[in-house]
């Protein structure tokens, strides 16, 4: 086997072991809100915001953004602030003007009139289905782009497909267990 051979099987298993383990977090989530009413995937049955339905459509979101982001680079992740306002602002509650993707990015947390569970089920598994595409098709997991500005990240960061998807799959597990507490407290069940 050549060295070129080596490597490449290497990627194939890393990239089956990555893409296994993020459809592993992904059917932990989507277990938690099987057989719930749209109702019932919008209630908030604690004192946060979340809902059974906002939590699949935020993973969904952002599974989305951080793949736009592997293949368009920062660009596909802007965080851009209107003028005057500053980012103390923002997260004291006090800007004049909130920038369109703070109030997608909240409204994502929720089902909005009109949206049923199903339809947010379904368009997370188109999301799905494109991940794999890309990743399969990415020619390194190990190229980078480097992180949009943002306080939350840090100046000069980059991230790489690889560090991508594993961010993807530790959201996405950390979603699935806010999921499970959810679900719990809305009826009782859990998804184990």
């Amino acid at each position: 086997m050549t060295q070129n051979q080596t490597t490449t099987s290497t990627l194939d298993a890393e990239r089956a072991a990555l893409l296994g383990q993020l459809a592993a977090a992904r059917a932990a989530l989507l277990t938690t809100v099987r057989g719930l009413t749209d109702a019932q995937a919008a209630e908030r049955p604690t004192v946060s915001a979340l809902c059974l339905g906002g939590l699949v459509k935020h993973v969904t979101a952002m599974e989305e953004s951080w793949l736009r982001f592997v293949v368009e680079g920062p660009a596909a992740m802007t965080y851009d602030l209107p003028d005057g306002v500053t980012w103390a602002d923002l997260a004291a509650g006090t800007a004049r003007e909130v920038p369109q993707w703070s109030l997608d990015h909240a409204d994502g947390f929720r089902l909005l009139p009109g949206e049923t569970l199903a339809g947010v089920v379904d368009r997370y598994e188109l999301v799905a289905a494109e991940t794999s595409r890309i990743v399969r098709a990415v020619a390194d997991l190990s190229a980078a782009h480097p992180l949009p500005d943002a306080p939350w990240n840090p100046p000069g960061a980059t991230r790489s497909v690889r560090e991508v998807l594993l961010h993807l799959i530790a959201e996405t597990a950390q979603h699935a267990g806010h999921a499970d507490l959810l679900r719990e407290s809305l009826d009782g069940r859990t998804s184990s």
